[in-house]
């Protein structure tokens, strides 16, 4: 916050500016402002108002406040959101609400803390929220990161009880309140935010406040599985962006690619989920490859691995690889179809009951059996899954699935006796297999080598089954040719590129 020092004189003492005249100090390296223009300034502002609108999430983070509330009898939870965080000097990155906080509250504020304590066997909730910087305080135009000429309007206590449905109190008051509290235990989500850190010590029951939540997002409720419906549906939309922008983005690059999928993400969502992998060529052998700088050319596979984060934080991870020409090569389509049915094998095992590590062994036998075949692995399939040999790791690192939700990898703190466990109904994954022949891999044939696939869907476990959310994207290689067509008849993406 600003540092208001009236009555200081301006630094500039000339005949202009007389050091017998009243300035007003607002910060390091910004001119002092005249007392007069402080005054004129401080009046004559009718209220920037919210409306009186109820978040639709608010009925959901009510029962979640309330069950998690109930783990932790006569204890004291307290989540922060955290701060901005700086990206250089005294710009910030775009704020993201922390993700247990969030799914308590639905709040997208920084520097807001919520307070759960169950006592007397009872539940409430509390939301401390920073005052408004409105017209009513000099900060209204003086605080560059908080005042509401600077960065508009935002709830204070009032708006934000009503919105969130939640009580609420000021920000300065939470650390009287919690040296007043009268439970004997606090737990405290660390990390975010070191001010609260600092109100209470280390608590035992600190990672099992992390723990549960986690455990609690694993099966999704219908909120969280609509907003992640709604998040592949956008996803979907960027995939299809991209390939119209594929005549363009041949010559110019990878960043052509990521560029038009994050556009799609930032005008139907809050942002991308994570960051765009725009991977053509021996590019998509890099798991993780995000530098996104490389060249496009007709005849490599571009593998895109992207999610939309919607306006709830619910994330999609979707990933398709698919020939930037439109047409697979002999070689490429063999190599995609092995893939496929390693893709579809794990699908399959989605059910409720089943061990999570069913999806992964299912995928993984499928590669085994295809690289058996082809002659890269030496071993039998069934010696080749043991886990003393694994020879087909060396092709495919990474596991087959993944827990999705507010996070791309979501409910990573719960138990791993839980996550790992037997699959219920409500819990969403991916299945993602992929194959990654590196450039200079010499234990593969010379024409697979720069070659890698990966085919990626979210898969939503029901009472009976599962159901692929993510299922209007294609991944029969046929199909894909088609559907590339299709887009791209309908016209290209104008990108204002000469």
């Amino acid at each position: 916050m600003s540092n208001i020092q009236p009555e200081i004189p301006s630094p500039d003492v000339s005949a202009e500016h007389p050091i017998s005249e009243h300035w007003v100090w607002v910060g390091t390296h910004r001119p002092a402002i005249p007392r007069r223009f402080f005054e004129q300034m401080s009046r004559d502002w009718a209220p920037a108002d919210f409306a009186s609108v109820v978040n639709p999430a608010a009925p959901y983070t009510d029962q979640r406040r309330r069950t998690v509330g109930g783990h932790f009898p006569d204890t004291t939870l307290v989540i922060p959101t955290g701060k901005y965080k700086v990206r250089a000097n005294d710009s910030n990155f775009r704020f993201r609400a922390g993700t247990d906080f969030f799914y308590l509250t639905a709040c997208h504020d920084p520097d807001v803390v919520l307070v759960i304590t169950h006592a007397d066997n009872s539940i409430t909730s509390t939301l401390y929220v920073a005052d408004r910087r409105d017209h009513t305080t000099h900060e209204f135009f003086t605080d560059i990161h908080y005042g509401e000429l600077w960065v508009g309007p935002r709830r204070g206590v009032a708006e934000a009880a009503v919105h969130f449905g939640i009580a609420a109190k000021p920000l300065e008051q939470l650390a009287d309140d919690l040296a007043q509290r009268t439970t004997s235990r606090h737990a405290v989500v660390r990390g975010f935010d070191e001010a609260v850190d600092a109100l209470l010590p280390p608590s035992e029951f600190d990672h099992a406040l992390i723990e549960n939540l986690s455990h609690m997002r694993l099966v999704k409720d219908e909120f969280e599985i609509e907003q992640l419906q709604r998040a592949v549906d956008f996803t979907v939309a960027g995939f299809e962006d991209v390939v119209r922008a594929l005549p363009q983005a041949m010559g110019r690059g990878e960043r052509v690619i990521e560029g038009v999928f994050n556009l799609r993400a930032r005008v139907e969502g809050n942002d991308v989920g994570y960051e765009t992998i725009a991977a053509s060529g021996s590019h998509a052998t890099v798991l993780h490859w995000v530098h996104n700088d490389g060249e496009v050319q007709s005849g490599d596979l571009l593998l895109l691995d992207a999610g939309v984060e919607c306006d709830y934080l619910y994330t999609a991870d979707v990933t398709r690889t698919f020939p930037v020409n439109g047409k697979f090569s002999p070689v490429q389509r063999k190599l995609y179809e092995l893939v496929l049915r390693a893709q579809q094998a794990g699908i399959a095992a989605v059910r409720p009951g089943v061990k999570f590590s069913s999806i992964h062994e299912a995928s993984m036998r499928v590669l085994a059996e295809g690289l058996y075949e082809w002659g890269i692995i030496d071993v039998e399939p069934d010696v080749a899954l043991r886990r003393d040999r694994q020879p087909y790791r060396r092709y495919t690192l990474h596991g087959t699935s993944h827990m999705l939700g507010l996070d791309v990898h979501d409910c990573a703190n719960a138990r791993d006796e839980f996550y790992n466990g037997e699959l219920q109904a409500g819990y969403v994954l991916t299945v993602e297999p992929g194959l990654y022949f590196q450039p200079n891999d010499l234990t593969v044939p010379e024409e697979f080598r720069g070659i890698g696939i990966r085919i990626e869907d979210d898969v939503l476990v029901t009472a009976t089954g599962s159901r692929v959310l993510s299922a209007a994207l294609p991944t029969d290689p046929d199909e894909i040719e088609a559907w590339i067509a299709n887009v791209q008849s309908r016209g290209t993406t104008n990108l204002g590129l000469a």
